[in-house]
């Protein structure tokens, strides 16, 4: 009997964990819908913009710069990690924690290389992997332009002071509800590739190109960062109802397992008390 009671207490442990992994994947769900509808049409927005600023790599010559675009000799870099607030979601924060290892070993193992980390959970992996500048958990809950352009903004103007050399963005790039891309993005300095077949070297702007540059360029910095953060916000979900998901199934399986051992037990139970009182009706008659 006390087999029988521990097993009805691991199903009804394991009954209650799929309410909940099933609750939070419909939760996961619907944050999802919303998370996905933003960043999609967002991307057409920034894809153009940055179609514009490469554009610049054949108007640009000595005369017109941008702090942004010089680079120098990397000895400091800035590395930041856009991770989760929230755990149980797979290997989201984990992949991105791995990078920023990687990059702290090898790539970047002869310089000076510090962390700037968005997300509590990032802040857990990564707090004795290098030096912290900030880490900036709330944003997540509260995630506007507003808020990324005063976060990312400092970021810049240190660049633009040459405390920092270089920066580069780690996240998760929303795909689909099953695949999220693990994305190293160079931030800082902005790379301009000029292409052959543009135009743009016979077109007159105006204003200057000097003018112009000095106005979107820093626009086209934190359009990027934003993306990243909705990306990122975005295959959060996206992992999380994934993982959730498995977790239910997994416990419907587990679930199953319980009750036929459950049943075999007790038929095991009642096959014995059937025989101990055969067994004692048989003595008495002797």
């Amino acid at each position: 009997m006390s087999n029988l009671k521990e097993i009805r207490s691991r199903i009804s442990s394991v009954d209650s964990t799929k309410k909940i992994t099933r609750a939070m994947k419909m939760v996961a769900s619907a944050k999802l819908k919303k998370a996905q509808k933003e960043i999609t049409s967002m991307r057409p927005y920034a894809e153009k913009f940055n179609e514009l600023v490469r554009e610049f790599g054949n108007s640009l010559d000595s005369d017109v710069k941008s702090p942004y675009t010089i680079r120098r000799v990397e000895k400091k870099v800035l590395l930041i990690p856009i991770t989760s607030n929230r755990g149980l979601c797979g290997a989201f924060n984990t992949n991105v924690a791995k990078q920023v290892k990687k990059l702290i070993n090898q790539e970047e193992a002869a310089k000076e290389v510090q962390l700037m980390i968005i997300g509590k959970k990032g802040q857990e992996l990564l707090s004795k992997q290098a030096t912290i500048m900030g880490s900036h958990p709330a944003i997540l809950d509260d995630l506007s332009y507003s808020n990324s352009v005063d976060i990312i903004q400092p970021i810049m103007n240190l660049y633009q002071e040459e405390k920092i050399d270089k920066v580069l963005l780690l996240y998760n790039r929303f795909k689909n509800v099953a695949v999220q891309e693990l994305i190293v993005e160079q931030f800082l300095p902005i790379l301009l590739t000029p292409s052959e077949e543009s135009q743009s070297s016979n077109v007159i702007y105006e204003p200057s190109i000097q003018h112009i540059v000095q106005e979107i360029l820093p626009k086209a910095l934190k359009i990027q960062f934003y993306k990243s953060l909705r990306d990122s916000l975005a295959a959060e979900q996206a992992a999380r109802m994934t993982a959730m998901h498995i977790a239910t199934e997994n416990a419907t399986e587990v679930l199953d397992q319980l009750k036929l051992t459950y049943n075999k037990a007790r038929q095991a139970a009642i096959t014995a008390e059937i025989l101990e009182i055969v067994s004692g009706a048989e003595a008495l008659n002797s």
